[in-house]
C-alpha cells in the first residue's frame, strides 16, 4: 500500500495547498503554466512543501515528456543519457521535455556543467529542486540560466486544510472515523513539512485499532516516542533556530543567544554543527574588534571533540556568551567581499615588475623583481611602495570599523601611509 502523502499528492493546482505567492490566482508560476510557456526554474524551499508535486503538476498541465533525476544517486552519464532521450523526444510543435532534477545542490560542478548546453538551447527545460540556498550550492553559469522560486513552510491554514483533506477523501482514511480534537502537536512536530504532518496522522491512525480514532496532543507525543522539544535536523526549524541563535549572538544579547542554543541542545542538535557556527560567527561577526573570539571559538570546538557530551554544552555556552557579549566588527568580511567583486569587475591584472618572484635569469633581465625594497631594511619595517596592481594603485578596500581595537591598526596605517587611510 502507497504511504498516504503519495495516495494524497496532487494532481492538479487546484488540488495544491500553499504557495499562493506562486501559483495562486495571477502570481508568476500561474501564469507561466496557464500560458503553457515554462523556463528553467529552481525551486528552493525546505523539505516536504511541494517542490517535486509542482514539477509533475507542471508536466501533466503540459503533457510534455518528464525526466526525473536525483542528484543523490545520479551522475554526469545519468545526466546525458537523459538529455540524450530528451532530444530524441522532442516533436517540432511540442514544448521542451522537461528534466527535473531533486537536491540539485548536491551535484557536483561537472556535473552541473553538463546540463549548460542542453538548458541554453531548449532541448531541456531544467527545473531543480533544493533545500540549500542556490547562491551557494549552484554554479553560477546555471544559475543565471534559470528563475529563482522560493518556497515557503506551509502555514498552520494550510496544514489544518491538508488533515481535514485527508481524513475526508483518502480511500483508506474515509473508512474510519477519525476526530481531530487537538492538532498542535502535530503541527508543531511536522515544522512546516506536509509530508511529515501525513506520515504523523498515518502513524497514529494505524497505531489505533478502534473504528473511532480520536487525535490529542497527548497521543501525539506518546505514539511518535519523542523529545517534544527536538526538530528536524533536515527542515526548516533547524535553519529557523541557527539562524535565530547567530543574529542574536550578531546583535549582542547573550540571553537570546543562550536561549537558542539550549533550544538546539535540547532539540539534539550535532554539538559540532553549532561549535562550527560559532567559529564562523567568531570571524564574521567579531572580526577585528575582538581577534581572541576567534581563539576561543577554535579553543571550544577542540575542547568539545575532547570532552565529548553532555558536558561539551558548558564552552558552547562559555563561547556564546563572550561571542555575544564582545565588540563586533565585519570590517574583515565586507573587505573579502568587496576584493572579490573587485577581481571579477577588473579581471586578473597583471602583477607590478617589482613585487614578481624572479628565479631565473631571464626573469631578472625582464625586470622582474628589480626596485623591490624589503620592509625589513628600513626604519620601523615599512617603506611606501605600490602593492596593487597600477590600474588599482589608489584603491581602499579594508574600511576599519568603529571600536577600539580597530582604531589602534588605522593609527597606525595612517602613520605610515599618511593620506591614504586619512580620507
Amino acid at each position: 500500500m502507497r504511504p498516504l502523502a503519495e495516495r494524497l499528492r496532487p494532481k492538479t493546482l487546484d488540488e495544491y495547498i500553499g504557495q499562493k505567492h506562486l501559483v495562486g490566482p495571477g502570481a508568476i508560476l500561474r501564469k507561466m503554466i496557464d500560458t503553457g510557456r515554462i523556463s528553467s526554474f529552481i525551486l528552493w524551499g525546505p523539505p516536504g512543501v511541494g517542490k517535486t508535486t509542482l514539477a509533475q503538476i507542471i508536466a501533466n498541465k503540459l503533457e510534455t515528456p518528464f525526466y526525473s533525476l536525483s542528484a543523490v544517486t545520479s551522475g554526469v552519464k545519468d545526466v546525458r543519457d537523459v538529455i540524450e532521450r530528451a532530444k530524441n523526444n522532442r516533436f517540432f510543435s511540442q514544448s521542451s521535455p522537461i528534466l527535473f532534477i531533486d537536491e540539485i545542490h548536491r551535484f557536483s560542478k561537472s556535473q552541473q556543467d553538463s546540463l549548460l548546453g542542453a538548458v541554453e538551447q531548449g532541448t531541456v527545460t531544467l527545473i531543480g529542486a533544493t533545500t540549500e540556498n542556490p547562491s551557494f550550492e549552484v554554479i553560477r553559469p546555471l544559475l543565471s540560466r534559470c528563475q529563482l522560486y522560493t518556497l515557503k513552510s506551509l502555514e498552520k491554514e494550510d496544514l489544518l486544510e491538508l488533515l481535514q483533506k485527508a481524513i475526508i477523501s483518502d480511500e483508506i482514511l474515509k473508512e474510519r472515523n477519525i476526530e481531530i480534537r487537538e492538532a498542535d502537536a502535530m503541527l508543531r512536530f511536522s515544522g512546516g513539512d506536509a509530508r511529515k504532518l501525513l506520515n504523523i496522522l498515518e502513524l497514529v491512525v494505524e497505531s489505533d485499532s478502534e473504528d473511532t480514532v480520536v487525535i490529542t496532543d497527548d497521543i501525539v507525543i506518546d505514539r511518535l516516542q519523542q523529545n517534544p522539544l527536538a526538530y528536524d535536523k533536515d527542515g526548516e526549524m533547524h535553519y529557523d533556530i541557527i539562524s535565530a541563535f547567530i543574529k542574536s549572538i550578531r546583535g549582542s544579547d547573550p540571553d537570546g543567544a543562550i536561549y537558542w542554543l539550549a533550544r538546539m541542545v535540547a532539540g539534539g542538535e550535532d554539538p559540532s554543527f553549532i561549535a562550527r557556527r560559532l567559529v564562523i560567527s567568531a570571524s564574521e561577526d567579531i572580526g577585528l574588534a575582538n581577534p581572541n573570539a576567534l581563539l576561543l571559538a577554535n579553543a571550544c570546538f577542540d575542547t568539545l571533540m575532547k570532552v565529548g557530551w553532555p558536558e561539551g554544552r558548558i564552552p558552547l555556552a562559555e563561547t556564546t556568551i563572550y561571542l555575544a557579549t564582545s565588540p563586533k566588527s565585519n570590517s574583515a568580511y565586507t573587505a573579502i567581499n568587496d576584493a572579490l567583486r573587485l577581481v571579477e569587475e577588473t579581471g586578473n591584472l597583471p602583477v607590478p615588475l617589482h613585487l614578481r618572484n624572479a628565479p631565473t635569469k631571464l626573469m631578472k633581465q625582464l625586470g622582474y623583481g628589480e626596485n623591490y625594497k624589503y620592509a625589513h631594511n628600513y626604519k620601523g619595517n615599512f617603506i611606501k611602495q605600490q602593492y596593487l596592481p597600477d590600474e588599482l594603485k589608489e584603491r581602499r578596500i579594508w574600511q576599519p570599523q568603529n571600536n577600539p581595537a580597530e582604531a589602534k591598526h588605522l593609527q597606525q596605517m595612517k602613520k605610515l601611509w599618511d593620506e591614504k587611510y586619512s580620507k
